[in-house]
């Protein structure tokens, strides 16, 4: 699964993850749907139908009952739904206690999910899920930052930025305030001070070309890609 997701996240086709991972495209699929990653109008509609049936049936009477009801066969229903048992881990572990491929699936399903409903909760999850990561500024200089917990043992919103042998705090405020300057979601910035005049914007510009809220001009693009 992890692999199959890994490949999905380079927008690989099913086929040619199939081809990859030697598997047929329709186990690809139930991979990625198992992992919440995959989405169509009729993998939606299995879902949804067999749930609606699964509150008062037992799983192979709500597999017959949505068979019955969207006219397909048993191999079709089953083939887009869930594997029953799977691995989860919870978005605050530590990527030091997971493998690379569940922490590539937990950055995956959290830019899906922000890009899909750009907001203040969504973007806090992908701050959540990219801690540790190794983001590039604008003149390529790396970075990362850590989160720190607080009472009740949630996150504080602070981030702790560390560049080389010092770390600065960056506050939430300032990331949604940066968030709220972009003008369209995806549209290329040119330069971190587009966002405002705003302590470690240079930073929120790598945060959020990542994180798939803006794009960047071709030749920053290079730097914040090596």
């Amino acid at each position: 699964m992890e692999g199959a997701v890994a490949l999905y996240g380079e927008d690989g086709s099913l086929q040619s993850i199939a081809d990859t991972l030697s598997l047929n495209p329709i186990k690809v699929r139930k991979l990625l749907i198992t992992a919440g990653v995959y989405e169509s109008d009729t993998a939606r509609l299995v879902r949804q139908t067999f749930h609606s049936f699964r509150e008062t049936q037992d799983y192979s009477t709500a597999v017959t009952s949505t068979m019955s009801a969207l006219q397909l066969s048993r191999p079709s229903v089953t083939s887009y739904l869930p594997y029953e048992k799977g691995v989860y881990f919870p978005e605050e572990a530590e990527a030091a206690n997971i493998s690379a491929g569940a922490e590539r699936q937990r950055h995956y399903r959290a830019v899906v999910a922000l890009r899909k409903n750009p907001c203040e909760e969504n973007l806090w999850k992908c701050v959540v899920a990219f801690r540790g990561y190794k983001f590039k500024t604008m003149s390529g200089l790396p970075f990362t930052y850590t989160l720190k917990k607080g009472r009740g043992d949630e996150f504080n919103k602070e981030l702790w930025i560390d560049r080389r042998e010092d770390s600065k705090s960056l506050a939430w405020s300032s990331v949604t305030l940066a968030y709220h300057n972009i003008g369209k979601i995806g549209e290329v910035v040119d330069r971190p001070k587009a966002l405002g005049d705003i302590r470690g914007v240079s930073y929120i510009y790598g945060l959020f070309y990542r994180f798939g809220l803006i794009d960047v001009p071709e030749k920053v693009k290079e730097k914040m890609k090596k």
